[in-house]
């Protein structure tokens, strides 16, 4: 028997006027997983979001959440809840009384209500906040806030828009960990907005990426990182530089007359996509391949330099070495190097 998934899109398409933005759609997310939307602004991802919500209509095709058609249903009617970006919260209220609104408007008494938010707010370590007001707390403070309001009416899907985007690069990471570990005790479906790599990556059971109104890959984190299926995909993930020549056999004649070996016999004008963290400068031969590279920018991150490459047709290629590695080979911006990988660590694109 095949497994109800969380949430199914089947055909789905929306319009604005003439505009499509989300164009014959279709995705079975896993019950109880993390899947992340990802793409460029305009790629059609939050548009799906507020489809499945049911904040906006889809024009064509049909919406399931667990194995129930909920196309037409208002967002009350779905099983599912909002995480907005800008958190929404009531700044009259507070915290406990904002955690318990969605029960306050069903009817729940309020003994029952403080009790169930103050429980919520216990999971998101908030408790000793419950009198508190939203101006009262520190930005990843209101987003625990509003995360405790969305899951307090226990949803199947709870629906995240770019959740992290108003946080700053340490609270993010620390959000990111407590929203991953609700997910995993809660065991709910989690659908979840976003532009950054990074947080897709770290979060995601499922990575969704989208460009166009289109789904040009939907896979698991290490698949979509490791293995892009399109140029799009390699280029918008940031994993791997990207090497157009022409294919006979086994090897790949690039424009400048460089000669690379390929992973598996090709003929014709190719892709053929390099892991970034597998390139090195080559000066003893090493490498089954090298491509002879202008070195035009170096920035240190701590736990490993990237290097910023111009090839001899004028194509940006970058390469992740650590300390260690980039020690042992010291190069300059200006320098004429020779950029290594082994066969083993590309793969060529579909398109």
């Amino acid at each position: 028997m095949t497994e109800v998934a969380g949430v199914e899109l089947v055909a789905v398409t929306k319009r604005y006027g003439a505009t499509t933005a989300v164009h014959e759609t279709s995705l079975r997310i896993p019950a109880g997983s993390y899947c992340c939307l990802i793409g460029p602004s305009g790629c059609g991802k939050t548009s799906t979001l507020r489809m499945i919500a049911g904040h906006e209509e889809a024009s064509t095709g049909d919406i399931l959440i667990a194995g129930r058609n909920v196309t037409t249903l208002p967002p009350a009617g779905r099983g599912t809840a909002m995480m907005f970006q800008s958190y929404a919260l009531f700044p009259h209220l507070s915290c406990l009384d904002n955690v318990a609104f969605s029960l306050k408007m069903r009817g729940v008494a309020k003994a029952e209500r403080h009790a169930s938010a103050r429980a919520m707010l216990e999971r998101v370590h908030l408790e000793a906040f419950a009198e508190r007001r939203p101006a009262q707390l520190s930005g990843g403070q209101q987003q625990r806030v509003a995360l405790a309001r969305a899951l307090i009416t226990n949803p199947q899907v709870l629906l995240l828009d770019e959740p992290l985007s108003a946080l700053d690069p340490f609270l993010r990471g620390r959000m990111r960990e407590e929203l991953k570990r609700l997910q995993r005790d809660l065991g709910i479906t989690f659908v979840h907005v976003t532009h950054a790599q990074d947080e897709a990556l770290a979060l995601a059971d499922l990575v969704v990426v989208m460009e166009g109104g289109r789904i040009l890959q939907a896979d698991g984190p290490r698949a979509v990182f490791g293995r892009p299926k399109t140029l799009f995909v390699a280029r918008f993930m940031g994993g791997h530089n990207v090497l157009e020549g022409t294919a006979a056999g086994s090897t790949m004649a690039l424009s400048d007359g460089t000669v690379v070996t390929l992973p598996e016999p090709a003929s014709g004008a190719i892709r053929l996509a390099v892991r970034i963290d597998r390139m090195l400068i080559d000066t003893t031969n090493a490498a089954s391949n090298h491509v002879p590279v202008t070195l035009t920018a170096i920035e240190y991150h701590g736990p490993f330099l990237r290097l910023s490459l111009q090839d001899h047709a004028g194509t940006a290629h970058s390469m992740l070495l650590s300390e260690a590695a980039f020690d042992a080979t010291p190069v300059q911006t200006g320098d004429q190097i020779r950029a290594g990988f082994d066969p083993s660590d590309t793969h060529i694109l579909s398109n």
